[in-house]
């Protein structure tokens, strides 16, 4: 008998294979391919359009592990389509290198025991109602948003719902959009429930990974805490997803296999056919136009834990004062965080720029350094004394011959959150100061270093926007924006929204625990209606704004945009390539194809880029288009091209 087996490769379509064996659709098999063996699943459907004569080769065995669910099947049929991925390469994703894990023996899965403690977190009447909401729609696919005020409890509240379904003997998924959060996550989250999570991220070890992949797999691990990739793994009895900070931009994934996990993880939900809550402060624009159209069902909570009072603001205006040679901090601004040290407040610098400074130049040539590899200048990180490329990773030291004589003598153009650390410290030189961002928490140490934020052994943080992410700092009561221009700058079409959700994050670390705090912006900006829209505790007035802005523009999520990625080694044929490319694709899809331009980062990793931008109705008629188009254009050697649907970021 034949069968459809789809490997976890590039190709879009199963190959078909014979055997005795007794099998069905989602059955691991090993087979025969090419001089190797592989590991495939059994698929629902034939390889489409079979006009080719070939020996059909026989399955080797049938895996003893147990079968990719149906569900989980068309959910990976559907991602494939509607991302413009193969098949085959959705199939990987759920795959750990391309291989399934066998059950182990249960000594593996004895860190996860599902034991449910008695815990007594009183919930307010907000909570309760919101509670009461999700519970109810706990039945059957349907997308809740809880959206709650920075510091309201909205984790303990869909912890209560998370705790209902595994009570039912469900499995769940809590998502998050960054790797450094699980630590104080996975510690909240044990306090609650008394037993671990599986956490799940691209730090994890292999064997750690098997591990849970397997008790995923037979209904031994009941929680996974997980970054994007945790959405594929294949849940025996998955009974809800949450997508914690559902706004966030980290859950695009822009390279490799290019797609949105919120979005595919309401897919999924969809397919799995149960509740998927997304948790949010302001909710993304797509999210909240949803809400409007009464898609999505919402529940508010408006106070905060304990009616702490959100913080208040404070604009230091920097055209009012003398700022000293190279200083970044008013002299305002030192009195104030000295006023608020004096009461024992954990203070709070913040600037969203890594290293010392974004750009370094000569005095003499004025020639700046610049990553080879990529159009953008090298940030240099004064910690580790070299220059670094933070799209490519390129590393350079500060030494160079000049072109006028001798060697380049340096000026340093613009702060980093380690420039600011060292005006900081001269400042305050007797506090205990730690600069907060990926450079510095993503590291075996940073566990550490949370415990003594959350204990106030560090007085002073200087921190990047990773800070704004859901930690819990009881003692911080004041923030300090240094240069709130600098946020503001940028011509991407969703700055203004990402503005708004990251100052209200940010905004959410300070007085969680109710003792009175403060947020001071220093500008040169003299409007400030900007800061006034940004910071404003009813966030709906300013997204309203920007709906009527994006329809009224024929802009997401009113319409589809799809950015096609041309890359190669040669400028000049690229750009010819990419006209060719536009023609050809022209006069079959059912959209309007903007470009070719260069990207805003033309060339990145040696590779130059140019982009198409497509613009149509929101259905799967033009990925459709795209899909069965794109095979048929044979592109120039050394050019590659890569599908962004639903485009973020422009660069």
């Amino acid at each position: 008998m034949n069968f459809p087996i789809l490997l976890p490769n590039i190709f879009n379509h199963p190959f078909t294979y014979k055997s005795d064996i007794k099998l069905s659709i989602g059955d691991f098999v090993e087979v025969p391919f090419g001089k190797t063996k592989i590991i495939g699943v059994v698929w629902d459907n034939f390889e489409k359009n079979q006009n080719k004569n070939f020996k059909i080769k026989k399955i080797i065995r049938k895996l003893e592990i147990p079968k990719l669910k149906k569900k989980t099947i068309n959910f990976l049929n559907w991602f494939s389509e509607y991302n413009i991925v193969p098949k085959g390469m959705a199939l990987k994703l759920t795959l750990l290198s391309g291989r399934p894990v066998k059950k182990l023996d249960n000594k593996f899965y004895k860190d996860f025991p599902f034991k449910l403690k008695k815990n007594s977190f009183e919930l307010n009447v907000e909570q309760k109602e919101s509670l009461k909401e999700m519970n109810n729609m706990n039945k059957k696919f349907n997308v809740h948003v809880l959206q709650g005020t920075t510091g309201s409890g909205k984790t303990i509240v869909y912890f209560e719902t998370l705790k209902h379904i595994l009570q039912k003997g469900y499995q769940g998924l809590i998502m998050l959009p960054e790797i450094g959060l699980t630590n104080q996550f996975e510690k909240r989250f044990f306090e609650f429930f008394g037993f671990k999570a599986a956490i799940w991220h691209s730090g994890i070890t292999k064997k750690n990974k098997e591990i849970i992949w397997s008790g995923i797999t037979n209904g031994e691990i009941s929680v996974v805490i997980g970054a994007r990739s945790s959405l594929f793994l294949p849940f025996k009895n998955l009974g809800l997803i949450i997508v914690d900070e559902e706004h966030d931009q980290s859950y695009k994934q822009d390279e490799g296999i290019i797609f949105n996990a919120r979005d595919m993880a309401i897919s999924r939900a969809s397919f799995e056919n149960i509740p998927i809550n997304l948790i949010t402060s302001v909710p993304s624009i797509e999210t909240y136009e949803n809400i409007k159209k009464k898609k999505y069902t919402c529940s508010k909570l408006v106070r905060r834990y304990q009616n702490a009072s959100l913080p208040k603001y404070e604009i230091i205006n920097l055209n009012n004062v003398k700022m000293d040679k190279q200083s970044w901090l008013s002299k305002e601004i030192i009195q104030k965080v000295n006023f608020h040290l004096k009461k024992n407040d954990q203070v709070l610098f913040f600037l969203n720029r890594r290293g010392f400074s974004p750009s370094v130049l000569c005095k003499k040539c004025f020639n700046n350094f610049s990553c080879p590899n990529c159009s953008i200048n090298l940030v240099y990180h004064k910690n580790k004394n070299y220059l670094l490329c933070h799209y490519c990773g390129f590393k350079s030291f500060l030494k160079r011959e000049c072109s006028k004589e001798g060697f380049c003598e340096f000026i340093f153009c613009g702060p980093g959150v380690e420039r600011i650390s060292e005006e900081v410290k001269k400042s305050f030189p007797s506090k205990k100061i730690e600069i907060f961002s990926s450079d510095t928490m993503n590291k075996k140490s940073s566990k550490e270093k949370l415990e003594k934020i959350i204990n106030n052994e560090i007085e002073i943080l200087v921190g990047t926007q990773l800070i704004s992410k859901g930690f819990h700092f009881p003692n911080l009561n004041c923030i300090v924006v240094v240069d709130i221009d600098l946020s503001l700058m940028g011509h991407d079409l969703r700055s203004a929204e990402k503005n708004l959700q990251l100052y209200h994050q940010l905004s959410g670390r300070a007085g969680r625990t109710g003792s009175p705090s403060t947020i001071y912006f220093q500008t040169y900006n003299s409007n400030t209606k900007l800061i006034d829209d940004i910071t404003n505790k009813n966030p709906e007035i300013f997204l309203d704004k920007e709906i009527e802005i994006r329809k009224k523009n024929n802009l997401p999520p009113f319409q589809r945009f799809i950015s096609l990625i041309l890359t190669g080694n040669k400028e000049n044929e690229l750009e010819r390539e990419a006209l060719k490319f536009k023609l050809f694709i022209s006069n079959n899809i059912n959209g309007k194809i903007l470009g070719p331009v260069s990207a805003p980062i033309f060339k990145l990793k040696s590779k130059y880029r140019v982009r198409l931008l497509i613009r149509g109705a929101k259905t799967l008629q033009l990925q459709n288009s795209l899909a069965s188009i794109i095979p048929k254009y044979k592109f120039a050697s050394g050019i590659k091209l890569s599908v962004d649907v639903d485009p973020i970021s422009f660069n």
